[in-house]
């Protein structure tokens, strides 16, 4: 019994892995798992992940398949899996998902042919087994045919996918690998043909064999990475960007004044502290408060503990915390392994040495494990320290001065960031402070028109060139204008045509949307990557800066050196031991969890819900979002023209 008891709940853990991935939702698939040569377990038939418990599983005899425990009937697949794990002892494990691109290609009725990236997993081709009715004896006959000898994945025609493996993992990993390589030979096939927009034909496929909440196969899909991502879907652009427009088109519309009452009273009645303690902040401290996410009308809120996914303010008021400030604590506010971990290295060593720590080592490792564009990391003090660098090392490496971002982006507060700032076109607006001589070499393009670079990269030729183009990956304002779902791949390509780096500013998107970032759900290398946020897991001194090796051994310090020139970055307190302790930490606990994942489901599920009270109450609002960074618009402020005054006057207003 207890190996009944841990094989269901393993199977469990496989299904809704799998299903944050994105590869049980909607129409379905099961899973199987040999218990010992008599018993295996199986998922019930069209259920939902989310609610199934281990008690749903049913347990059954590989030979007769007599139910022996569960409180729901077996997939009415059991059959064929039975009939799998009888034939091939050499796997515990079966996998049955259906999956757009993969079961489109069974409908060809020939063996899938496999790159060499994916052979391992899958042998040098699939084949396909022919159509059978679901659950039937005729198709467990033809696919236990079909899986003799070493294969160990299976198109069946209009019946989706099945792998097998060693354990769950690893049949999972076989599903994974098929998708992919479907993929690469519908884009390898259309390109051939020279098809255009084949990538939108990928994603015709999706609507063929419809799959609600799952990734927009346009960019590869999450999942089938070294790691799976946070993101499971990409919004639609137009869509967002036609609701946004719409919004920015319509009148004022105030909250009623009886509602205002309501929640104005709220706040004088249950948070006389906050209100006290925002009054004497307001005497010593310029505007009250020294974060901009502090800002709450009618005074901000001051908060005594964060724990977990929640926050409790001085006046004892408890609130659930969907802002994780900002992005950073994607563990929950103060997770108590890293803590323990960050209490330990401040009795032991303290929070600084200016001195080589190991932990400065691991930390480095880890990120350039993850992220696949990093060979080598140096550690900085937040998100702008790390632009700063990025932006003169990129100089320093290329020898040339111009550097463009997209308009509205936010890139940090450092003197040549601070141009072109929440409204694209708007240039040197709030540079208050600002000599021109600082942002003389800053330029801004218009969000998603790659033309609109190519045209300034050309015009920067005859003035000595580029020296990079700095991007948010998700799209401005951590995608309050999302990109389009091709834009960074083909920004990747524009670069590389004109001798340009990239550089990702991944402070909001790192770790958060995947460990291997948001490139890692583009599969785009850039050349440098900005880290920030989710480095340290919430913790201070939270900044980075990552890329090519022959590029970051610009950065190397000392004196002297193999490079005849150096950018200069520095900072006491950059890469203390505590901060890198929290990062190592963080990041392993994000890993083990899968984390973003997990969050990235929750993003889909609150935007779902919101998207659904907005429609029904008819509601000025957008909502979309990017995995766990939901968007809650009630204005369209990147959709301002700014190349009009006068209509951008009348918008602002």
């Amino acid at each position: 019994m207890n190996a009944w008891n841990t094989a269901r709940h393993t199977l469990l853990d496989a299904a809704l892995a799998l299903a944050d991935r994105g590869f049980l939702a909607g129409v379905g698939g099961n899973l199987a798992l040999r218990i010992d040569r008599d018993t295996f377990a199986v998922t019930p038939s069209a259920t939902d992940y989310y609610a199934m418990t281990a008690d749903d599983i049913a347990v059954l005899r590989l030979d007769t398949l007599k139910q022996l425990a569960g409180t729901r009937a077996p997939s009415v697949e059991s059959g064929l899996h039975a009939r799998l794990l009888r034939r091939r002892p050499d796997c515990r494990a079966s996998v049955h998902t259906h999956q757009p691109v993969a079961s489109a290609y069974s409908l060809l009725h020939r063996p899938l042919p496999v790159p060499a990236r994916w052979q391992p997993q899958l042998g040098q081709t699939v084949p396909v087994c022919g159509y059978a009715p679901s659950g039937t004896g005729w198709l467990a006959l033809r696919a236990a045919a079909q899986c003799g000898g070493k294969t160990r994945a299976l198109l069946m025609a209009n019946h989706g996918v099945l792998g097998l493996g060693r354990d769950l993992a690893d049949a999972s990993d076989v599903v994974v690998a098929l998708e992919q390589a479907a993929t690469a030979w519908f884009d390898q096939t259309l390109a051939a043909a020279r098809t255009p927009h084949r990538h939108a034909v990928l994603t015709a496929l999706h609507a063929f064999f419809p799959r609600p909440g799952v990734h927009d196969m346009t960019t590869p899909a999450p999942g089938l990475h070294s790691s799976p991502s946070g993101i499971s879907r990409w919004p639609d652009v137009e869509a967002v960007n036609a609701r946004l427009k719409a919004l920015v088109s319509q009148p004022i519309r105030p909250i009623r004044p009886a509602h205002m009452e309501t929640v104005l009273r709220y706040f004088e009645q249950r948070c006389q502290g906050s209100k006290a303690l925002a009054e004497r902040a307001k005497a010593v401290i310029p505007g009250g408060v020294q974060h901009n996410l502090a800002f709450n009308y009618p005074f901000p809120l001051a908060i005594r503990e964060a724990r977990g996914a929640h926050l409790t303010d001085i006046d004892g008021n408890r609130y659930i915390d969907f802002l994780q400030a900002g992005g950073p604590t994607l563990l929950g506010s103060n997770d108590p392994v890293v803590l323990e971990k960050v209490q330990q290295t401040l009795r032991e060593c303290g929070p600084v040495t200016g001195l080589l720590h190991e932990y400065e080592v691991k930390l480095a490792e880890l990120v350039c494990r993850h992220v696949p564009s990093v060979d080598q990391f140096r550690m900085l003090g937040s998100g702008t320290e790390a632009v700063m660098a990025a932006i003169r090392l990129a100089r320093a490496y290329t020898g040339r001065k111009f550097v463009i971002k997209i308009g509205g982006a936010y890139h940090g507060w450092s003197d040549q960031m601070v141009y072109g700032m929440r409204i694209p076109g708007t240039g040197r607006l709030e540079a208050i402070g600002i000599p021109r001589g600082a942002t003389a070499y800053t330029q801004e393009s218009f969000p998603n028109n790659l033309d609109a670079i190519r045209l300034r990269l050309q015009l920067n030729r005859l003035r000595g060139g580029t020296a990079a183009v700095i991007v948010e990956p998700l799209g401005p304002e951590s995608g309050t204008r999302p990109a389009t779902a091709d834009f960074n791949r083909q920004l990747r390509a524009l670069c590389d045509e004109f001798g340009v780096l990239l550089i990702f500013d991944e402070v909001v998107s790192g770790f958060r949307t995947g460990m291997a970032g948001a490139q890692g759900y583009f599969n785009v290398k850039p050349d440098l990557t900005v880290f920030g946020k989710c480095l340290t897991g919430g913790y201070p001194m939270a900044g980075g800066i990552g890329g090519r090796k022959d590029i970051m051994q610009l950065l190397a310090g000392g004196i002297g050196g193999n490079n005849s020139k150096r950018a200069m970055v520095g900072g006491t307190l950059s890469a203390n031991p505590l901060s890198c302790v929290a990062g190592y930490y963080a990041l392993l606990e994000m890993e083990k969890r899968e984390a973003a994942v997990k969050a990235g489901r929750a993003g889909d599920r609150l935007c779902d819900g919101l998207q659904d009270i907005i429609s029904r109450l008819q509601l000025p609002y957008v909502a979309y979002n990017q995995g766990s960074v939901v968007h809650l618009q009630t204005s369209g402020v990147l959709l301002l023209n700014a190349r009009n005054p006068l209509h951008l006057l009348r918008e602002v207003k």
